[in-house]
């Protein structure tokens, strides 16, 4: 729909929430999201703003937990941009005992008001531009695409200064053998990573891939009272 455009928010929200018993919104501008939440008179789920994207960090840590049994203590090595997936990952973090150090090329830092959040939570974030000491010693290394909707414009630019922060097998011996590796996919294979860090055993992908249904169905169950 023409969300803002053809329709305003506040109508589409007045509309569905005569229709629907819940709202799962993937949208743009984080704006919009929270103008359709102020509106609806039903549950509106983020399922994915350009500054958030909370039920893909929720599914991470669920897949965490179930490779490594626990989350406290564990440290989660983010090496590429700081975008809305790393956001969530530094706000979930924060609340459940992880630290979270994310390496990114300089200009490309996380949301500067969100790692002041995490931290005066508690959360154990460290800022560097450096993958090597980011990943040194994680449970988990986790990167994204260097480029994301609305910044196809940058592409060219993006992939020359996010060239050193591929992860790459050489990358990942840094970390160390016990490290695995993450990604909300689709993956941009030979960018960000390398086909033989993917489809490693150390690999848990398309775990999360499937945890994001399972967590969903979840959000859906405590939001509707099922």
């Amino acid at each position: 729909m023409g969300l803002g455009k053809r329709e305003a928010v506040k109508d589409v929200a007045r509309n569905l929430s005569r229709w629907v018993d819940a709202i799962a919104a993937r949208l743009f501008s984080r704006h919009s999201l929270q103008e359709l939440a102020e509106f609806a008179s039903v549950p509106v789920i983020n399922a994915l703003t350009d500054f958030e994207h909370p039920c893909q960090a929720l599914g991470d840590y669920l897949t965490l937990l179930e490779h490594k049994g626990r989350l406290p203590g564990l440290t989660l090595a983010w090496v590429g941009d700081g975008n809305n997936v790393l956001h969530s990952l530094i706000y979930g973090a924060s609340r459940l005992g992880v630290q979270l150090r994310a390496a990114t090329p300089a200009g490309y830092e996380p949301d500067p008001n969100v790692v002041a959040d995490a931290r005066n939570s508690g959360g154990n974030v460290l800022l560097t531009h450096d993958p090597a000491e980011a990943v040194a010693g994680a449970d988990a290394v986790y990167t994204d695409v260097w480029v994301s909707m609305g910044q196809e414009g940058e592409a060219e630019v993006r992939r020359k200064v996010f060239q050193p922060y591929q992860v790459n097998a050489e990358l990942m011996a840094k970390a160390g053998p016990q490290t695995l590796f993450m990604h909300c996919l689709p993956a941009r294979r030979g960018l960000e990573v390398t086909d033989e860090v993917i489809d490693s055993a150390a690999s848990i992908v398309f775990d999360q891939a499937e945890n994001r249904l399972h967590l969903q169905k979840a959000i859906l169950l405590a939001f509707l009272g099922c």
